[in-house]
């Protein structure tokens, strides 16, 4: 059975017309320091996709038992819970990302995405609606780490996923054989923020609804 049309646009607003980092403007602080590798913008990308799906359900779940006074702990717990689960399999199975990524998995748990989705979704919504919006905002947050990093990477290192891709800068092969040089410039969290600052330029530029607003 396929989604309604409603219930897609859950998943694909969040990805260009609405997404939470390009035109919301949130969850970038993770999103400038992760993406100078393409593997680290993957890994945060899917782990946000996670928390947010499976704690929207959690949150939906419980919404109409949790008491208002508290439901910012409960939602911050159903987090923490969730991302401590992230953390243990990335350090059970990838213990040098693990180790890149650092303090942003934690930081997953006040990211200013999986708050808001909690609280202005997921407390009014069904398990099945919030688990889509979980899936939407989150690919969101993902697929605009991804481009940047694409970008940081493949223009700063010649690499891409840790694989030379424009020839070897040592070897003089590739481009570095018609005088390319890396710009270390690209590595730097100014440049994420640059990079950030272009594809919302295009976004906008696309979407003519994006600039009236």
């Amino acid at each position: 059975m396929g989604l309604s049309k409603k219930d897609a646009k859950l998943v694909t607003d969040p990805l260009w017309d609405n997404n939470p980092i390009t035109v919301q403007v949130l969850g970038i602080c993770s999103a400038l320091a992760i993406t100078a590798q393409l593997n680290a913008a993957i890994v945060m990308g899917l782990s946000v996709i996670f928390v947010l799906s499976v704690g929207n359900v959690v949150i939906s779940l419980i919404r109409n038992i949790i008491p208002s006074k508290i439901r910012i702990i409960v939602q911050l717990i159903v987090a923490a819970a969730l991302v401590i689960v992230v953390d243990q399999v990335l350090k059970a199975f990838s213990y040098e990302l693990s180790k890149q990524l650092s303090v942003f998995v934690g930081l997953i748990i006040t990211n200013c995405i999986i708050m808001g989705r909690f609280e202005a979704f997921a407390l009014g919504n069904t398990p099945w609606k919030s688990f889509l919006d979980g899936v939407g905002n989150g690919g969101g947050y993902a697929l605009a780490l991804i481009i940047v990093a694409f970008f940081r990477e493949l223009l700063g290192s010649g690499t891409l996923l840790g694989f030379q891709v424009l020839g070897d800068p040592i070897k003089k092969t590739g481009l570095y054989a018609l005088g390319y040089e890396n710009n270390g410039f690209m590595l730097l969290a100014p440049m994420a923020l640059i990079t950030y600052g272009i594809v919302i330029w295009v976004q906008r530029s696309r979407n003519k609804s994006l600039i009236e607003e």
